[in-house]
């Protein structure tokens, strides 16, 4: 024995007080589970995942009694976490057919998506509009979402809106004022994937103005980057020359400040050096 736990790298008492220890009731808890998922894995081929297994564990559909092969039961509930750590220690794995995905088929219909095609030049206002969100914050990291709508052509921001979080909601809420703002609604609308640009509301909101949605593609920025340029310009050339806003007040503020230093006073030789509200006059 004592060869034994030299090689062990354990003490002798250490040894012997672990084979007096007496199993722990979490430790009874998870044996008991541990058989419980084999016997679910056992009825349904092995192809179980953690959701099916946590839903039987706990008996959510009420059959567990009239299933003989069954025979578990717990009188407390069971947390999905648990069952993947205990199913993951064990080696436990639903053996289900993944769905092949086809990359070209995928890469085909995002280019087809696409309509825009990077054509950021525009020859007359109001025929493209793009959009997207980012994050601003204020006093200690509370967060908000900034959507802006930015007119291709002259890269004039049409209209902005905060809310807590990127929401369908909040997305609609920016094109209705750049619609108000504009009199009229863009023939397309240009986003990345995000989930509010997706929805089924946003596209609804976009057909009822009869306007197209062109789509960037996943991971690439460069599909949208009139866009990602002015977040680039508006957070390094204004919010970081400004003192941090303490207050939701004080960044609603700044923002409306921002907007209205790039839309009235920084001049671009894009726009014959000219602001984007000039611009745009001028085409008017």
């Amino acid at each position: 024995m004592s060869e034994l736990t030299k090689i062990a790298k354990v003490s002798r008492k250490s040894y012997y007080q672990w084979l007096k220890r007496q199993p722990t009731q979490r430790e009874i808890e998870n044996k008991a589970i541990l058989e419980a998922i084999y016997q679910i894995e056992k009825r349904h081929q092995n192809c179980a995942g953690h959701k099916k297994v946590t839903a039987i564990l706990n008996n959510e559909n009420g059959k567990n009694q009239e299933i003989p092969e069954y025979t578990f039961s717990f009188d407390f509930r069971i947390n999905i976490k648990r069952v993947r750590r205990i199913m993951r220690k064990h080696g436990i794995k639903a053996d289900v057919r993944q769905k092949k995905r086809s990359r070209k088929k995928e890469q085909q219909q995002y280019q087809e998506d696409n309509l825009l095609e990077r054509k950021f030049i525009q020859i007359a206002p109001n025929l493209v509009w793009v959009s997207d969100t980012t994050e601003l914050t204020y006093g200690r990291n509370n967060k908000v979402r900034l959507h802006v709508v930015l007119d291709l052509y002259g890269r004039y921001a049409l209209s902005y809106h905060i809310s807590p979080t990127e929401t369908a909601e909040a997305a609609i809420e920016a094109f209705k004022r750049a619609a108000k703002q504009a009199g009229t609604f863009a023939p397309m609308i240009h986003t990345d994937r995000g989930a509010a640009y997706t929805s089924n509301d946003f596209n609804n909101y976009l057909t009822s103005n009869n306007s197209k949605h062109s789509l960037s593609a996943p991971g690439t920025p460069a599909d949208n980057a009139v866009i990602e340029h002015y977040w680039g310009d508006f957070k390094y050339i204004w919010m970081a020359h400004h003192s941090h806003p303490q207050t939701l007040a004080e960044l609603k503020d700044l923002i409306k400040q921002g907007v209205e230093y790039f839309n009235t006073v920084e001049i671009s030789s894009k726009r014959n050096n000219l602001t984007a509200e000039d611009f745009r006059n001028e085409a008017v």
